[in-house]
């Protein structure tokens, strides 16, 4: 009969739950013992290939309810020596979502590993050959290499925050910039796209040619605007009174630069909303 050791009061009360769950066939019994806390035993007649997945995925399940937090929270500490309340908030949050994001950037940053799958089968490994299971001696002498990759998320996670402080200071350099110059143009009309397609007032679609010598009048060099970037720089160089974005996506990148840069100058409208019908027309036919 395999029997479980969980000292949590709250940990053994999550564990129950998940196996329920996992398997309503298992019963287990659970009773508390004087040295080791809550003491769980299952049905000996449940075949191991069953009973063992079912016990890891509820492990698991317990370890990253009650006991993950606290590991990044050392991590950060001990590790990477941040003490910052505020900063380390934010490593928590950009931590969880690099483990734990199912969107392509966290997947992409993370390489396609999931570290849940890796936990429960350092979990299956551990107690498949035993019929006494510590939960709490397996997470203090047993898991150091999911405390490896917990590291390694961590300093994934350090480093979209290092990327994002820059970018936003790289946003407020730009709104500096902006605030201290005039307008050259009112209305400057965009439509969203892989690069933004740009109109002046009359509807006139303003070609790469015409948007270049624009840039050029302007030492874009001195904010770290590329030359050959067709999105932001064009708008920098103008200082539009008013810009109106005209799409489908108010959250896409290109579009939420040019609102955190310009912000109330800016404008969001759903695609059928733009004015020039005549060239939606056209690029229609």
């Amino acid at each position: 009969m395999v029997e479980l050791f969980i000292e949590s009061d709250k940990e053994v009360i999550r564990f129950c739950e998940k196996m329920r769950q996992h398997n309503k066939q298992i019963n287990l019994y659970w009773k508390t013992h004087k040295d080791w806390g809550n003491h769980l035993q299952f049905d000996a007649h449940i075949p191991n290939q069953v009973l063992i997945p079912a016990i890891a995925k509820s492990l698991t399940n317990v370890f990253i309810t009650h006991r993950l937090g606290k590991w990044i929270t050392s991590v950060m500490e001990d590790f990477y020596f941040y003490t910052d309340i505020d900063e380390k908030e934010k490593i928590m949050e950009l931590t969880n979502w690099v483990m734990t994001g199912k969107d392509k950037d966290s997947l992409f940053v993370r390489k396609n590993e999931d570290p849940q799958q890796i936990l429960e089968s350092l979990f299956i490994a551990n107690i498949k050959d035993t019929p006494t299971i510590h939960y709490d001696s397996l997470v203090k002498f047993r898991l150091k290499v999911f405390h490896d990759y917990v590291v390694h998320y961590v300093g994934l996670a350090i480093d979209e925050y290092k990327r994002e402080e820059e970018h936003q200071e790289f946003i407020n350099m730009l709104r500096g910039y902006v605030l201290n110059r005039k307008s050259s143009v009112s209305n400057i009309y965009i439509i969203q796209g892989d690069t933004f397609s740009f109109f002046n007032q009359n509807g006139k679609a303003l070609s790469h040619l015409e948007l270049r010598m624009l840039m050029q009048k302007e030492p874009l060099y001195l904010v770290g605007l590329d030359e050959n970037e067709f999105n932001l720089a064009p708008l920098i160089a103008m200082t539009p009174e008013h810009i109106y974005i005209y799409g489908d996506d108010p959250s896409e990148p290109k579009t939420l630069t040019v609102i955190n840069v310009f912000q109330e100058k800016v404008t969001f409208e759903p695609l059928r909303q733009f004015p020039f019908s005549h060239y939606m027309q056209k690029e229609q036919h």
